[in-house]
């Protein structure tokens, strides 16, 4: 692996929609050492094994929001981490918007020392500005987001400048369009097509105009519930932005 890269890993490009195709939301970023996993939805640790990495192997999670669809599978891996073999060696270090401590002990007050690790470290970010983290190989910026109160768009940088930005569930917003400036790999939501938008969530269109006025080099869209199959997504995200252009499938990877 090349040490001066971040290597992207769509592990699950859907919703809350069971699906075979499309594991819910999650996206792994590997750097030298640090294995960094961004939301955890329904699938995400199958789809880990299928990329071939166990949880005991990542070092970071950082989660956008609190809807079952990105962060259901966090009590699954805590709880996995009991198991001998997966024991880990290193903290696991778990950021999100503020709420989320008392979002973890309402969780504990369910399932008890059964998802309590030793080497947990939990981390809030500020979500009525931006805000900024370094780590041993990245550092990481937020920005709030349109969609819940804790919702947050995640700028990723690594030691020689390589940028990744994860928009997270939003509407449209100018602070991602600041947040994702000039970034290598803008990885977008586009939950519904043009014409079928709902609050709080981005269209093809719309995630290209952001793309197009961040300047960013590449764009992934995701997040995509079953309506994006049906229509020319690539065809409407067009209408905005002429750069290089994916649609994310699970297993989908990438490095910039």
């Amino acid at each position: 692996m090349n040490t001066n890269s971040i290597h992207i890993t769509i592990l699950g490009s859907g919703t809350c929609v069971p699906s075979l195709r499309r594991s819910a939301c999650s996206v792994l970023l590997e750097f030298d050492k640090q294995k960094v996993l961004i939301d955890s939805g329904p699938g995400t640790t199958r789809r880990l094994l299928e990329h071939g990495l166990t949880i005991n192997q990542l070092t970071h999670i950082f989660y956008s929001h609190f809807h079952p669809d990105h962060i259901s599978e966090l009590v699954s891996i805590l709880f996995s981490s009991k198991y001998s073999g997966l024991v880990r060696s290193t903290p696991l270090t778990i950021t999100a918007g503020e709420g989320f401590v008392k979002f973890f002990e309402k969780l504990t007050s369910v399932f008890g020392h059964w998802i309590e690790l030793d080497k947990l470290v939990l981390n809030e970010m500020n979500i009525s500005t931006s805000d900024h983290q370094s780590f041993d190989e990245f550092c990481v910026d937020t920005v709030p987001t349109d969609h819940n109160p804790e919702s947050l768009a995640y700028r990723f940088t690594s030691k020689s400048n390589a940028t990744v930005v994860y928009s997270g569930d939003t509407d449209y917003c100018k602070q991602l369009i600041q947040i994702a400036s000039s970034a290598n790999l803008f990885v977008c939501e586009s939950a519904m097509p043009d014409d079928k938008k709902v609050g709080g969530h981005l269209t093809p269109s719309l995630a290209g105009k952001i793309a197009r006025d961040a300047c960013v080099d590449q764009l992934i869209l995701t997040h995509l519930y079953p309506e994006c199959d049906e229509v020319n997504i690539v065809k409407e995200c067009r209408k905005n932005y002429s750069g290089p252009l994916w649609i994310a499938e699970d297993l989908m990877r990438l490095a910039v």
